[in-house]
């Protein structure tokens, strides 16, 4: 048995140049790029309403895209009860806030037990709308605030308002090191030469923009506050890593954290149980899809992070003689 359904996407200025099944293996990272190019060749992708066969074509940047996608049982997703934490919903969309150890949609390793296999049984019609209304990801164990529409519509607009720029995320965050004054990282970013489940720094990556500035000084680390222009696959911590200051608990990019001189029992306890990275999506702003108005949300700090930053503020001032600012 299979399911059809319908996807949209707008080919971004970035993309100019490549081909379509490049492009639309980038718009929709979910499916293969072998079952992307039979969709091609089987006359379901139109590309400015015009159906295009040819998974050469060349983009330009700019393409409206619209796939009537033919899904096959093998990949179709099993409504599972599991709690969302809903700060914000109404008729087209809603808003969640994450917890740390929740995977936001089924992949290698992690084939249920998703924020959608939850959307999936708490609203059972939007298996309708492409990937269950998912619009934006956040890693399994950064905390924080997820838009996900519950219409087609709803998620169209949406998609499009995030290529353009036009949702803000931002982002509060620990990070190794004492840093003087905010910035911001613009370096591409791609999959990891060598190591999988890694993204890297490279030349020939994807353009990633991130935005940072210091919002408390530590004794060896660095509360900041972040914004993302772009949504790459672990991007802050990535960024973060290439500029010498890793989140704190970052166990892909951050390595082991080195001990303090003079550090307390309960600083050292409390840095080594920190065991996954220092990172939560603080605040949300866009315009709705439907209506137009502009909308934003706030997510306190989930309780380990402001314990993190307790002990932290304890030591420095424990030191703050020492401290040369």
């Amino acid at each position: 048995m299979s399911q059809q359904i319908r996807l949209n996407a707008t080919v971004a200025d970035s993309q100019l140049g490549q081909r379509l099944d490049q492009a639309l293996a980038e718009l929709f990272p979910d499916y293969s790029r072998s079952r992307i190019k039979e969709w091609i060749l089987d006359n379901r992708v139109q590309v400015n309403d015009k159906i295009i066969n040819k998974p050469k074509e060349k983009m330009l940047g700019g393409e409206k895209i619209e796939v009537d996608a033919l899904i096959e049982e093998d990949v179709r997703w099993e409504p599972q009860n599991i709690p969302l934490n809903i700060v914000y919903e109404d008729d087209d969309i809603l808003v969640i806030n994450k917890p740390r150890d929740l995977v936001v949609h089924p992949g290698a390793g992690n084939p249920d037990g998703t924020v959608l296999n939850a959307l999936l049984y708490r609203y059972p019609e939007i298996v309708n709308v492409p990937r269950a209304g998912i619009v934006h990801r956040l890693d399994k164990d950064t905390t924080g605030l997820m838009v996900v529409a519950k219409t087609v519509p709803a998620q169209t607009h949406l998609v499009e308002a995030l290529q353009r720029r036009e949702i803000t995320r931002e982002y509060e965050a620990v990070a190794t090191g004492r840093m003087t004054a905010g910035g911001l990282v613009n370096e591409p970013i791609s999959r990891h030469p060598t190591k999988r489940t890694h993204m890297a720094v490279h030349p020939m990556g994807k353009p990633a923009v991130t935005h940072y500035r210091v919002m408390e000084h530590f004794r060896a680390h660095t509360r900041l506050r972040l914004r993302l222009e772009t949504g790459r696959t672990h991007q802050i911590r990535v960024h973060m890593a290439h500029i010498h200051h890793p989140l704190i608990g970052d166990q892909l990019y951050g390595g082991r954290p080195r001990p303090l001189k003079g550090a307390s029992e309960e600083f050292r306890e409390t840095l080594r149980r920190f065991d996954r990275q220092a990172l939560h999506a603080t605040m949300l702003r866009l315009y709705h899809p439907i209506t137009g108005i502009e909308m934003e949300w706030h997510a306190p700090l989930p309780d380990d992070m402001v314990e993190l930053i307790r002990v932290l503020k304890v030591d420095a001032e424990q030191f703050k003689d020492e401290m040369d600012w």
